[in-house]
């Protein structure tokens, strides 16, 4: 009986397998290449018609790793039409995921062998050692030179956040902060313009960080949005006297809440909420008047205080067109791609210098700003002059 038993080669039908899916994978995307060359002329390989646009001119090689493996692409080359596929475009955006995930890996501790095992798991082909130190200087260097590349847009809008990260310098666990800004440029698109370490949150960490955004070419700024961190107000007079500052209302409210007992917090944040629903800018400061005086008649004269001293760097955005103010009145965008910071970054826990920790939000930021993030429409900016114009004729301060 034993006879009649068949013994497999496990690893050998392993081989087969994996090399019949690979070379199906070679053959599709080929396929699909031709395809969209097709598409590009309007004709087929070799077809003369009246309705071609363009003509191939051969092909040249390009590899691309999958999870079937590493395989070879043809990719068609037209002699006047630039061919631009979907499949390369899928690649490219690919390389910012794959350097996060190195730098994630080898920051959060992960030993060599186990990189070797995981990149082997996803792409198909055991990076080597020496190839992640290498893939990991390289990724260094992109990140910088995005980082600092000119800005070559005008940019109206431009939004300021700071997050703190967790550093271990000489045994102790100490704060670092990452200073982010992000921008919408003249013809509506949000960008991310800029991230640097900053010591702390203060003026000088400010300072530095506006000034290396006007060296590197920030210009056409009307209003800068953000929390009132120390010193970015004088930071943004100092830097960009034409612009005005915007503060946060969500942490305006966060602000007075802290003095308000728990039980009176829904109607308090009612009444602030009231003050940012006036239609213009006269009728929202007699509107903040009206609150403190019912604040005081209710006992907080704490919150009443806050409310007149810092309602006036609330309204600034009632001096922009009223399709911008939802946007530009808080710091909502930015703090959700801080919020994703945070959740990427808590897995390594502390980094060991600020320079890690820059890096790796920086390779966050840059897989943000490759998908569909940035090439959404985020405002109409042609309705920005006339809106300036018009709120200016509410303002009677």
């Amino acid at each position: 009986m034993s006879d009649n038993i068949i013994h497999l080669n496990e690893n050998l039908l392993k081989n087969q397998l994996s090399e019949l899916v690979r070379g199906t994978v070679e053959e599709t995307l080929n396929n699909l290449l031709d395809q969209e060359a097709d598409r590009l002329t309007n004709a087929s390989r070799y077809e003369h018609t009246e309705a071609r646009k363009d003509t191939r001119a051969g092909y040249y090689n390009r590899k691309l790793l999958t999870k079937a493996g590493e395989v070879d692409l043809k990719v068609p080359k037209l002699r006047h039409l630039p061919f631009e596929t979907a499949i390369i475009e899928r690649y490219k955006r690919r390389e910012s995921s794959i350097e996060e995930a190195l730098i994630e890996m080898y920051l959060a501790g992960v030993s060599v062998r186990r990189v070797e095992d995981i990149t082997e798991a996803l792409w198909g082909t055991k990076v080597s050692p020496g190839t992640i130190s290498e893939l990991n200087k390289k990724a260094y260097s992109h990140i910088e030179a995005w980082r600092n590349r000119p800005l070559l847009a005008t940019y109206p809008y431009v939004y300021l956040d700071g997050i703190f990260l967790k550093r271990c310098w000489g045994g102790e666990v100490e704060n670092v902060s990452i200073l982010v800004a992000i921008a919408v440029d003249n013809e509506g698109f949000r960008e991310i313009i800029g991230a640097a370490e900053g010591g702390r949150e203060d003026k000088a960490s400010w300072l530095q960080f506006l000034r290396n955004l006007k060296e590197r070419g920030l210009s056409g700024t009307q209003l800068f949005v953000g929390d009132k961190c120390i010193g970015l107000v004088e930071t943004i007079g100092e830097v960009f006297p034409a612009a005005k500052y915007q503060r946060c209302i969500v942490h305006f409210y966060r602000n007075v809440f802290s003095v308000v007992p728990h039980g009176k917090m829904r109607d308090v944040a009612a009444m602030l909420k009231a003050i940012h629903a006036q239609e213009d800018l006269e009728s929202a400061r007699e509107k903040a008047a009206a609150v403190a005086e019912k604040l005081r008649s209710m006992k907080l004269a704490e919150a009443a205080k806050k409310v007149e001293n810092s309602i006036e760097e609330t309204l600034t955005y009632m001096h922009f067109p009223n399709e911008h103010w939802i946007r530009i009145r808080t710091n909502n965008g930015i703090e959700r791609i801080m919020k994703e910071i945070r959740r990427r970054t808590r897995v390594v826990g502390s980094f060991p210098d600020g320079n890690s920790a820059l890096m790796l939000v920086c390779a966050r930021l840059r897989h943000v700003a490759s998908s569909n993030w940035g090439t959404k429409r985020y405002l109409n900016m042609n309705l920005l002059i006339g809106g300036n114009l018009a709120a200016d004729q509410h303002d009677v301060g």
